[in-house]
């Protein structure tokens, strides 16, 4: 007991230091950046590590198809004029080189003003690859696992529902003004647009939203949490299984094209069958007789004159 209380008292002094403030704060630091790395929603991004030969062999592939844009170590290339040939990579991260490089945007076969969608160049292990090795030159948002741009298969029919209600209101909010109600893209200004999000892959739309490719600006957990990235994924996978109730789409641009069609198709197909009409009704043929019919007059009339006309 004399040793016990003896160890307390030591234990006492020292924790009136001068130090033990500052150690008891560290520690309170180091627990809570440990407890919110763990439990973060935003720690649900792909956990796989990646080995050295991955590092290597993307290192190769970068250097056959992507330095001469980009440079021999990712740090970008300028023109002689000053502007950006290729951006540099050293921070996008390996969620970027997966959505450019898994939708077939890069490589690009010449420099433009706006990359498109295309069937991807590499397979999935030289992507993998390609995303190990420009991840190793920097920070940047790691590839995302399935759960975190996928409802959970515990939620019921009607928290279902309003997850993707969510999602409806933050899409229409955020993004309708370049992508449209219907994920179906938009027009953007200097010849740009904003593509389709149609039959695009949910992990592709959750790593756009992470990184901002091109015109898009990029959503962090700061702005839109990964819950709230998901919901507004599962909107739009519901919006793709949903029939075309009226008919022909026309984009689902609304009541534009709508209108267009309306004056073009209906009242300019009305105006056709009016002229048409026109074209073809009978007409009165005013022509005199060339030939001169001779003709049997009753007896006792009098006989034609010289012109043909009855006296």
């Amino acid at each position: 007991m004399r040793f016990l209380n003896r160890s307390a008292g030591r234990l006492s002094r020292h924790r009136r230091g001068p130090l033990a403030g500052l150690a008891v704060l560290l520690l309170g630091l180091l627990l809570t950046g440990g407890l919110y790395s763990t439990l973060s929603p935003g720690a649900q991004a792909d956990e796989t590590s990646t080995s050295a030969e991955d590092v290597q062999a993307g290192r190769e592939l970068f250097l056959v198809g992507c330095a001469f844009c980009h440079g021999q170590n990712g740090e970008g290339v300028l023109t002689q004029s000053g502007t950006q040939y290729g951006p540099p990579l050293t921070d996008v991260g390996a969620a970027s080189v997966d959505f450019q490089v898994g939708t077939g945007r890069m490589p690009m076969a010449q420099p433009g003003q706006q990359a498109v969608r295309k069937p991807p160049v590499y397979n999935e292990d030289e992507i993998r690859q390609l995303a190990a090795y420009v991840d190793s030159l920097g920070t940047g948002p790691a590839i995302p696992d399935a759960s975190a741009y996928s409802l959970p298969d515990d939620l019921t029919e009607e928290e279902r529902q309003e997850a993707i209600s969510r999602g409806g209101q933050i899409f229409l909010t955020n993004c309708t003004a370049c992508h449209n109600f219907d994920g179906s893209g938009g027009a953007m200004p200097r010849g740009g647009f904003a593509p389709t999000l149609r039959g695009v892959e949910a992990k592709h739309i959750y790593e756009a939203l992470l990184t901002g490719p091109q015109s898009m600006p990029s959503f962090s957990d700061g702005n839109l949490t990964p819950d709230e990235k998901r919901d507004v994924i599962a909107y739009l996978k519901t919006t793709e299984e949903k029939p075309g109730y009226a008919g022909f789409s026309l984009g689902s641009l609304g009541p534009v094209s709508e209108g267009v069609a309306a004056w073009l198709i209906g009242i300019g197909g009305l105006v056709g069958a009016a002229i048409w009409i026109a074209a073809h009704t009978t007409r009165t043929d005013r022509k005199k007789p060339t030939d001169h019919t001779r003709v049997n007059l009753p007896s006792g009339a009098p006989g034609p004159d010289q012109t043909g006309a009855a006296s």
